[in-house]
């Protein structure tokens, strides 16, 4: 939803019958970007009505007991694990229509004006989002001269091999692996992230269902090539691919296209991520657009304000793979 509002007046001047055609194209770029964007396909969507959010994790509930005819029941209970408070911050930009475009009949320009607008705040959200996850490898990024945290509620970069736990009750885990994409390391891949536990040691059923990658032609190739063919691409005998049908891929054309000078791809579980909000994305304030006449330059200036933020709670939604990774686990070899 887009909010627009108007200066006393606006109607009433020579920009009054371009008020409605600028608003509709704002609103349908907006509309058509958000079909394509990725941002809602891989973090967790949150509205808020705060200043800032808090987003935090619980151990998992102890086993059941069997404790016999008319036994007591157990105490076992839920400890709060790490968070994280995410802030939305103010983005803003302008456009001017200028009266001699107005007067001269230049509709086209007019609206092409507002689409370059609409695109403006739509891949400023998609850029911001592609390099807080690319990050992810380190501690923070820099956006447009600012700084933002990629840390996850541990204090860890959301991409690391010393996620710790609250409680002591397990090892040191890892979502970052050195490995070139091959069908044996996705393979391998999976597998860890299956094994992922929460803080007390206990298995938590993450089941990664999508790729992400870069818009890179030989690695699109390999994954769909993998993830595609209900045979097994690398096996002489056609041996059943058991891989066949159990991904979304996403090919996200604002991720860099390597890390380290290589390829590399991600695993998410769409479902795990949703269910324990591991990276919110919180909207605070739509697109919100206000028409002005410039009383020193009689332009119809349009003004565009919104609040959103991003950030990591809980890591174990994702991990990254590739081979130009400096510091991550080695799954095979």
């Amino acid at each position: 939803m887009i909010i627009f509002s108007q200066g006393s007046g606006v109607n009433d001047s020579l920009f009054g019958k371009s008020q409605a055609p600028i608003r509709a194209v704002i609103e349908q770029n907006v509309e058509a970007f958000g079909e394509l964007s990725m941002i809602d396909k891989i973090f967790y969507m949150d509205k808020s009505h705060s200043y800032a959010e808090k987003y935090t994790s619980e151990t998992s509930l102890g086993d059941f007991v069997d404790v016999g005819e008319n036994g007591a029941y157990p105490k076992t209970g839920m400890q709060e694990g790490y968070s994280v408070v995410i802030e939305p911050t103010t983005w803003k930009s302008s456009f001017e229509v200028t009266a001699e475009m107005v007067e001269d009949s230049k509709v086209g320009k007019i609206k092409s004006r507002a689409n370059i607008f609409a695109t403006s705040y739509n891949r400023t959200r998609e850029k911001f989002a592609a390099n807080l996850i690319y990050g992810g490898t380190g501690e923070k990024i820099s956006f447009a001269g600012k700084e933002y945290s990629t840390l996850s509620a541990d204090g860890k970069p959301l991409f690391s091999k010393e996620h710790t736990s609250i409680t002591g009750g397990c090892d040191v885990q890892s979502n970052i692996f050195k490995n070139a994409f091959s069908v044996s390391v996705m393979d391998a891949m999976q597998e860890a992230m299956q094994k992922f536990t929460d803080d007390d040691g206990n298995l938590l059923n993450v089941a990664p269902d999508t790729i992400i990658i870069p818009n890179s032609g030989a690695l699109k190739r390999a994954v769909f090539e993998a993830v595609g063919s209900d045979l097994d691409p690398n096996s002489n005998n056609n041996a059943v691919n058991f891989q066949m049908g159990l991904w979304n891929v996403l090919v996200w054309n604002y991720l860099p296209s390597t890390i380290g000078g290589k390829p590399y791809f991600m695993m998410l579980d769409s479902r795990f991520n949703k269910d324990y909000m591991c990276m919110p994305w919180v909207d605070r304030l739509a697109l919100t657009t206000r028409s002005d006449i410039d009383q020193n330059t009689d332009a119809n200036v349009w003004r565009g304000r919104a609040r959103f933020g991003a950030g990591f709670n809980n890591w174990r939604s994702i991990a990254v793979c590739g081979e130009g990774i400096t510091d991550g686990t080695v799954l095979l070899g």
